[in-house]
């Protein structure tokens, strides 16, 4: 929710020790991954959807899990507090470890309050809401505003806990609120109530819980509402006028509909079909248009409306929003190629070296819809061609990164042609017809555009992995030897040149490597960042390493159903390593080096705050879990 000031603190405080103590018998076991697999972060599900342990969904009825119900003093807390509940947990943050910096724009956040009361703390840890900081203290209420950048930062080595309960609010909860105070401001007489053990109740009412809160269809007083909050936020852009012309369009045809439909299932159809045609016209016509908060205008108005307008025709009604993993198309694709074509949507998978792309290519060659060269295509794009070389070496050592330029048609026809010729199944035979091509090559993550212009149909899966974790892994393969692709490179000092050749890379000559490793890493991230935004919505998809790593059946049916795939196989008893893997991943692996690693976060935390809030937009729906 959006809040006049970056931080509230409620005039209530709470016995941190009977919470404490209530966590601790729950047990260690009780305990979850975050649903993003940020590291260091876990959760405790107290209040979820339909009671349901197990659960992270935010729509849907919301019930006590088994472990609210072991917990009386929390209870009480939560009922001293007059609110009526949704999606409630205790959140746990590791030594050292941090939520990174994101806005919240869903849907679910455009009214819900997020509630903390700490319980396990110290000093070190810093909770930043746009321009300000607090450090909460044990059994104190805070509430935020989620609508600015917001981050948590645990510099001590003691984990931190807190209760963090999300609500729409409610009458006693805003009779609370009207006297919370402003951290920082002066001094003036203020009234805490403590609220022991041996407090008062304080009513005589059981628990209030959400049971409605997405709709099948979104009425037009509320589509309304949700445009005319977003709009005054939006920075001057030259297109604003229009694209606010266009919202003020959509909203009347939308009510128009109501009038004929309401949210009876008989209207989904045709709503939807509003909705999508809105979107689509949003993504050629307003994509430079940002919010004030640093967020794209597009992906929110898609994340806060579009999303929620419509779910009866998408899920079913009363269905929670991508609570089920898409269903598997029966088809061999969603959209078949144009009558002619050689290639069918090629799939190029792209991210910074060492982020798992060849365990995620390995996984999706058992589609029985792809081809594949069986490997990385260096030299398919590298070796001299009829229009000229693509290759570093032969262009005087610039740097991997290819653009639309570079794409000369007769380079293009080559390259296809190679591509058509060698490529090959999972059974290991050749195609006739359009090919769905799979391609994964580091070096392409510098190559999008020029991809692009080879390929025009062509689709970009963004894997994202902790950089943290790549940066360890990009250590250990330059010192490896076995990734060295420029091992004569001009002007180049200490360990041979390896991985990707990253533009600028001259300025790292004489750097320590773990600097190198963190350029090579925010370099490329940003090169493709830049470049997968000006691609239509419909080409980008994204997936998180570590969610591919903890559920991988459920990830890879789910980015197989966005990429219109097939998908006959099951992943329950894991995955595989990858055939480049120097030593096998563990969690938190990277902190064997994190005296190198760590003195590098600091420059790379504005990529990776990027990188994650357009993986919200990008991620296949299973793949995307609220914030924490």
């Amino acid at each position: 929710m959006r809040l006049p000031v970056p931080f509230l603190q409620l005039p209530v405080r709470f016995d941190a020790g009977r919470l404490r103590a209530e966590m601790l018998a729950l047990g260690d076991e009780a305990w979850r991954e975050h649903p993003s697999k940020y590291p260091g972060n876990y959760s405790l599900p107290l209040i979820a959807v339909d009671g349901d342990s197990d659960s992270d969904e935010v729509a849907g009825p919301m019930l006590p899990t088994p472990y609210l119900t072991c917990c009386p003093y929390l209870m009480r807390v939560l009922e001293r507090l007059g609110a009526v509940w949704g999606r409630t947990r205790l959140m746990k943050l590791a030594g050292g470890a941090e939520v990174t910096p994101h806005v919240d724009i869903n849907y679910y956040w455009r009214e819900h309050i997020r509630v903390h009361v700490p319980i396990q703390t110290t000093p070190g840890v810093r909770f930043v809401c746009g321009d300000a900081e607090v450090n909460m203290q044990a059994g104190e209420c805070w509430i935020f505003d989620t609508w600015r950048p917001h981050r948590v930062i645990n510099a001590a080595a003691d984990e931190r806990v807190h209760l963090v309960a999300d609500t729409i609010g409610g009458d006693g909860f805003w009779r609370i609120a009207d006297r919370a105070r402003v951290p920082g401001q002066p001094a003036s007489p203020w009234p805490v109530e403590d609220f022991t053990p041996d407090s008062p109740a304080a009513s005589d009412r059981p628990l209030l819980f959400e049971q409605f809160n997405v709709p099948i269809v979104m009425s037009p007083w509320e589509l309304r509402e949700h445009l005319q909050f977003i709009f005054p936020y939006v920075k001057p852009d030259p297109k604003l006028g229009a694209v606010q012309q266009a919202a003020s369009r959509f909203a009347a045809n939308w009510h128009a509909r109501w009038a004929r439909f309401g949210d009876t299932r008989e209207g989904w159809a045709s709503f939807a079909s509003l909705r999508d045609e809105f979107d689509g016209w949003l993504g050629r016509n307003a994509e430079s248009l940002q919010l004030t908060n640093g967020m794209p205008f597009v992906r929110t108005l898609r994340a806060m409306v579009l999303k929620a307008a419509v779910t009866g025709h998408d899920h079913g009604a009363g269905a929670s929003v991508a609570a089920k993993p898409p269903a598997q198309p029966e088809a061999t694709s969603i959209r078949g190629a144009r009558d002619g074509d050689e290639f069918d949507r090629p799939i190029f998978i792209v991210c910074p070296p060492r982020s798992g792309s060849s365990l995620l290519f390995e996984t999706l060659s058992s589609s029985p819809d792809v081809c594949t060269l069986g490997n990385e295509s260096h030299r398919m794009i590298e070796v001299e061609t009829a229009g000229g070389s693509l290759g570093a070496i032969a262009r005087g050592y610039g740097s991997n990164r290819l653009d639309a330029a570079d794409a000369a048609p007769a380079i293009a026809e080559e390259l296809r042609a190679r591509y058509r010729d060698r490529v090959f199944d999972r059974e290991g035979k050749r195609r006739s017809g359009a090919i769905r091509l799979l391609e994964k090559t580091p070096k392409n993550a510098l190559r999008i555009p020029f991809l692009s212009a080879v390929f025009p149909d062509a689709v970009f899966v963004y894997l994202y992995r902790d950089p943290r974790a790549v940066m360890a892994s990009m250590l250990e393969a330059w010192e490896s030897g076995r990734f060295r692709t420029y091992p004569d490179l001009p002007g180049w000092t200490g360990l041979p040149w390896s991985m990707v050749l990253v533009p600028g890379w001259r300025e790292l000559i004489g750097r320590p490597l773990p600097e190198v490793v963190a350029a090579q890493w925010s370099i490329t991230t940003r090169t493709l960042l830049d470049d997968l935004e000006k691609l239509p919505r419909e080409r980008v998809h994204a997936l998180r390493y570590e969610a591919l790593l903890a559920g991988p059946d459920v990830q890879i049916r789910s980015l197989c159903s966005v990429l219109g795939l097939r998908w006959d196989r099951t992943l329950d008893s894991g995955l595989p390593l990858a055939r480049y893997t120097v030593t096998p991943p563990t969690p938190d692996k990277w902190r064997k080096r994190e005296s190198e690693i760590l003195p590098q976060v600091p420059q790379l935390v504005d990529v990776q705050a990027r990188a994650e809030r357009l993986l919200l937009d990008w991620e296949a729906p299973m793949a995307i879990a609220p914030t924490a």
